[in-house]
């Protein structure tokens, strides 16, 4: 089978597109025929084994999973003899970063407890742009900043997958929402309905008088303080995750200043269920940047780590 190769660190152009031998499923898992994945900061930091301390975490010298990706959508070819919630023939997609990676190739084995079914009405590009940013959308909103009817939010890094699906969710509690972001994704925004649109390199929000009930931040590239002054009495900032000093920064605003601040530790494929039913009300909608196809993976992933993408960046392995 063919697969996207990483076999040290460094720039993207250093990614490979070789053939690997077709993996078997072990008795909890299953062989899936991958339709589509997405790219992720996943997929970014660990080509480049970048920011250094997270070689802890991807291995020291090299990448200890050579095949980069964590989500993907695509068709159940083989189940493992201990499998019980999946049968040949069936449809799955799902984050797959607590029990492995490796989506960037045509065939993948995973736990089935990383899959979900994919409901027949949702495409495999959709489906594979929704496992990881829909629950980090919803997660960070809902479960986290506790969002409510009529709130004002604003979202932080508005043009990417996160915060295209963080509109939509706000929207089902009528909240009046403001994305920040820049480039050729302020027009997208636009058109899939952001009440305010601020484009972060003409106009500094921390520095206006406007006040928000939720900020929703899917870069978390400045100090929480510059946030918090914006924030309403009662209000929350919340982060999906972003550079390690300003993740160290709000650690210290929540625990020793004990400031409204907080960070999301995403429960992979946890609310899925609920994003289901938006989608099939057609209250929510991936935007889809592509699909690429799987030779241009290592192109893909230095477009979306240069931030010139728009919703989320589709591999599909199929033509």
């Amino acid at each position: 089978m063919k697969a996207i190769h990483c076999a040290s660190y460094g720039p993207t152009e250093n990614l490979q597109l070789i053939e690997v031998p077709k993996p078997s499923p072990k008795e909890n898992e299953v062989l899936i025929k991958v339709n589509c994945s997405a790219v992720n900061d996943y997929d970014w930091s660990m080509v480049r084994g970048k920011p250094g301390i997270y070689r802890l975490f991807f291995g020291l010298f090299k990448p200890k999973r050579p095949i980069p990706g964590m989500e993907l959508s695509g068709t159940i070819e083989q189940p493992g003899s201990g499998v019980s919630r999946f049968k040949v023939g069936d449809k799955v997609y799902g984050d797959i970063s607590d029990h492995g990676f490796g989506s960037f190739a045509e065939y993948i084995c995973i736990n089935e407890k990383a899959l979900v079914l994919k409901p027949d009405y949702m495409s495999h590009q959709d489906a594979a742009a929704l496992s990881h940013a829909a629950n980090l959308a919803w997660q960070g909103l809902v479960d986290v900043g506790q969002i409510s009817k009529g709130m004002s939010v604003l979202i932080n890094g508005a043009g990417g997958g996160v915060g295209t699906l963080g509109l939509y969710i706000a929207k089902t509690f009528d909240a009046k929402v403001t994305g920040v972001d820049t480039g050729d994704k302020l027009k997208t925004m636009a058109d899939i309905g952001f009440d305010h649109i601020l484009d972060y390199k003409q106009i500094d929000f921390t520095k206006e008088e406007k006040k928000y009930d939720l900020i929703l931040d899917a870069k978390t590239c400045r100090s929480p303080n510059a946030f918090i002054r914006v924030l309403s009495e009662n209000g929350k900032y919340v982060s999906i995750g972003g550079e390690i000093k300003n993740l160290l920064q709000l650690l210290f605003a929540r625990k020793i200043r004990k400031k409204p601040v907080y960070m999301v530790g995403l429960k992979a494929n946890k609310d899925l269920d609920k994003i289901h039913s938006l989608y099939e009300k057609g209250l929510l909608k991936p935007v889809v940047d592509g699909p690429y196809p799987l030779e241009k993976t290592p192109w893909a992933i230095q477009y979306f780590g240069e931030g010139k993408h728009t919703g989320k960046v589709i591999v599909s392995m199929v033509d």
